[in-house]
């Protein structure tokens, strides 16, 4: 179990890097440099919606420093309007501009292309849906965890 486990782990490490390095191939054919992948990243997480930088926190991979950097970059940019929230003066809300759209098109691109590249051979719809059942299970497992702290050990050897 012990070497399946660390297995995972340092797959979904790689498997993270690698998708970073795709969603920057695929700006660069796109000719655009003024943003990086997490960037772009950050705008195909936001979509449609009006969301805060806590709510890009948990939607995705960032950390509150680097998410605060990130949007400043794109409202710099022109990708991102943002706005203070009427009902709480501390909190910023950020949405798509239209040059925030438009890229973000370009990545919904990009996944249809490997959804349809993927669906002519290397993988089932039902091996994808296989692994990523399990690791909801595992990102569920990590949860609970970190929320139970120190008693994660105890309370999870007793179950």
């Amino acid at each position: 179990m012990q070497t399946a486990y660390l297995d995972v782990v340092a797959l979904v490490q790689r498997l993270h890097r690698q998708f970073l390095e795709l969603v920057k191939l695929e700006l660069d054919t796109q000719g655009v440099s003024d943003i990086n992948n997490v960037q772009a990243l950050i705008l195909f997480n936001v979509g449609d919606l009006e969301m805060t930088c806590t709510e890009l926190m948990l939607r995705g991979c960032y950390l509150g420093s680097n998410v605060s950097h990130n949007l400043k970059k794109l409202v710099e940019g022109g990708y991102l309007l943002q706005e203070r929230s009427v009902h709480d003066r501390r909190s910023v809300h950020v949405r798509l501009s239209d040059k925030g759209r438009a890229l973000r098109e370009k990545i919904v691109a990009m996944h249809e292309r490997h959804v349809a590249t993927l669906s002519k051979g290397p993988l089932t719809e039902q091996s994808l849906a296989d692994a990523a059942a399990a690791l909801r299970r595992l990102d569920r497992f990590w949860t609970v965890t970190v929320e139970l702290g120190p008693r994660a050990a105890t309370l999870m050897a007793a179950a």
